[in-house]
């Protein structure tokens, strides 16, 4: 796991088993090592271009919300549901937090220096290269189906408990953004 990648995501401490939490890291060592994005970029870039250009909310500060977000989710149902529907913490928090991996690979950056979609990005949104990038790292087959299923493309198969909490939570955290009401 290298420093920057330590640097994005102390939430990776959250994940319990050492070697889930290094293949997670490993996958987004492997996805910044693929864009044209640098970590710093990270925290500049708006979380989607869904929004238009005035999307101020930063990629990370989205996706650490939904890593919250989620977490959270899950230990509430666990404390409620208990045995009856166990999530899985750490299939959670690793998948909660390679949702968007592949994200790293479908943006370019203009001539302006602005980040923008990128010819890779419109041929294959990001939870296809997610999965890819995540199993080239050995990341579980129960990890990579929450990152092919926590976005619309997901919504044609059976999620997992722990695919179903990190579809709400990265949908509550943008959605609002792209059809607000205002009263």
């Amino acid at each position: 796991m290298t420093d920057a990648v330590k640097k994005l995501w102390p939430e990776l401490d959250w994940i319990e088993d050492a070697d889930l939490r290094e293949k997670t890291a490993r996958t987004w060592d492997l996805a910044l090592s693929r864009s044209v994005l640098k970590p710093d970029d990270l925290d500049k870039i708006p979380f989607t271009l869904l929004c238009g250009p005035d999307m101020k909310v930063s990629f990370m500060a989205h996706k650490r919300c939904v890593v919250h977000v989620a977490k959270e989710s899950g230990e509430k149902m666990n404390r409620f549901f208990g045995k009856e529907l166990p999530v899985d913490m750490d299939v959670l928090i690793s998948g909660a937090i390679l949702a968007d991996v592949g994200k790293l690979l479908e943006y370019e950056m203009d001539k302006d220096g602005k980040s923008i979609q990128g010819k890779y990005g419109q041929y294959l949104r990001h939870p296809f290269s997610g999965v890819s990038l995540a199993e080239e790292c050995g990341v579980p087959a129960e990890v990579c189906h929450i990152i092919a299923a926590h976005a619309h493309e997901g919504d044609l198969v059976k999620r997992t408990t722990e695919a179903c909490i990190v579809h709400h939570a990265d949908f509550m955290t943008f959605l609002p953004f792209k059809s607000k009401l205002s009263i």
